[in-house]
């Protein structure tokens, strides 16, 4: 008698596709000395909805690495991809924060957000973009300060007013680099917990570039550490399982919070020091 179980073929697993990759991606500038290559060979998968942190000393291309994830800047080799599309250009796809909040100053707070509404939502009525710049700008509690220009606000807020711009037209990537780095520490500690709730909210992938290890630590799932420049790589790629939601005294006593940012620390001031910094 034939075998029941031989008459069913097993079919091969396909693995699904990165939902962000970066291909081994290089980046050179001409110089007056000569081409320098900024970012050597750099390969990273990220997955949907991931939240990554980039760390580094300054000059190993993080900037650069982002400016390619949004579009601003092409690769000299490689590719990047977003869902297996080649990214060529800025998109409402990709949205970036960047550390001194790009705010138009003869603006209100309504009108700065209103303004990246209005480019990419050409089909929504006036009504419409209305409701979605006042429900970002509650979630990051800024109802009360709509009409207030950014020379009227706090450094805090301005930042508030960037993400809640950048959310606006719900992208699929949200690029933050160093967005709380001119912030005081308690000012900090709020937008952190404020970002880590509407990236809850949104389920948006995030990409993140940070000098700070232990706001890494509390934020992300992954820690990617970069090599120092020129001919930048990525060193090592640390997992950060702290269950979620994060309770940051908890996390911060913990002995594998303080193995894991002693481990940075090495990477960072040990491996790879740089006397500059």
């Amino acid at each position: 008698m034939t075998n029941a179980f031989m008459s069913y073929a097993t079919s091969p697993v396909v693995p699904k596709p990165a939902f962000l990759q970066v291909d081994q991606v290089s980046k050179i500038y001409p110089t007056a000395d000569g081409p320098v290559t900024v970012l050597d060979n750099i390969s990273l998968d990220v997955r949907e909805g991931e939240f990554v942190c980039i760390i580094g000393h300054s000059g190993c291309g993080k900037s650069t690495l982002v400016n390619m994830v949004s579009g601003f800047n092409q690769p000299s080799s490689g590719q990047v991809t977003l869902q297996g599309q080649p990214i060529t250009e800025p998109g409402p796809d990709r949205m970036m924060v960047f550390q001194n909040y790009c705010l138009l100053p003869w603006l209100t707070v309504y009108e700065n957000v209103y303004l990246a509404v209005d480019a990419v939502y050409t089909n929504k009525s006036a009504a419409e973009k209305a409701a979605i710049v006042m429900d970002r700008l509650k979630m990051v509690g800024l109802t009360e300060a709509i009409d207030k220009r950014p020379a009227q606000i706090s450094g805090g807020m301005k930042q508030r007013v960037a993400i809640a711009r950048a959310l606006s037209i719900q992208p699929q990537v949200l690029i933050l680099d160093e967005p709380f780095g001119a912030l005081d520490a308690i000012t900090k500690e709020e937008l952190q917990d404020e970002l880590l709730e509407i990236w809850r909210q949104q389920q948006v992938t995030v990409l993140m570039i940070t000098h700070d290890i232990d706001e890494a630590l509390y934020l992300a799932d992954r820690l990617v550490m970069m090599t120092n420049g020129p001919n930048a790589q990525i060193g090592e790629i640390m997992d950060i399982g702290f269950t979620r939601p994060r309770d940051r005294s908890a996390i911060m006593s913990s002995s594998q919070y303080v193995e894991m940012r002693n481990s940075a620390l090495d990477f960072l001031y040990n491996r790879y020091a740089h006397l500059e910094d």
